[in-house]
């Protein structure tokens, strides 16, 4: 038994597109929009169920990472061409400082609360210290901090200054 819509060519007739819409002008198809309300009213019965369950929804916020990583010295070259391999494969990275044998990460990162955003952070060096061909240095620091406290930190003069130099560079 096939199914099918009705008035539908049979699977595998490989019909012209030409022919498609001859028939779908005969059965008089067109497109409809959906109601002003459709989706909104739709979404509206889904947050009152998920509330009434005690479900609230997930909403992710921009954290500021600040990840130091430390070892042995290691040739400055090795070390920026691996940061740079980190910043190609990752253009969230919005800068990094080196030395030859420190180092530190700033980028932003999505994530829905801070435990979230440090355990992705916390991962970074590790798991791509061989694709990008790190320095095999420890993680010795990590700063997360929510969008608006580093908006204040900063208008008050405290914290690291903006990454306004995108990029990698020596300390």
């Amino acid at each position: 038994m096939r199914r099918a819509r009705p008035g539908a060519a049979p699977r595998g007739t490989g019909g012209s597109s030409h022919a498609r819409r001859a028939m779908a002008q005969e059965r008089g198809l067109t497109s409809v929009e959906a109601g002003e309300d459709f989706d909104g009213e739709r979404q509206r019965e889904a947050v009152s169920r998920r509330d009434a369950r005690g479900e609230g929804r997930a909403v992710s916020k921009l954290w500021h990472i600040t990840l130091s990583v430390s070892g042995a010295e290691a040739p400055l070259t090795e070390v920026r061409r691996g940061l740079e391999q980190l910043a190609h494969d990752h253009p969230f990275l919005l800068t990094s400082r080196y030395a030859n044998d420190h180092a530190e990460i700033r980028y932003w990162e999505e994530a829905r609360d801070l435990h979230d955003a440090a355990a992705v952070a916390l991962r970074l060096w590790g798991e791509h210290r061989s694709s990008a061909k790190l320095p095999p240095w420890e993680i010795v620091g990590l700063e997360v901090i929510d969008r608006e406290t580093y908006h204040l930190r900063i208008a008050e003069g405290y914290g690291p200054p903006p990454a306004a130099p995108v990029g990698v560079h020596p300390f």
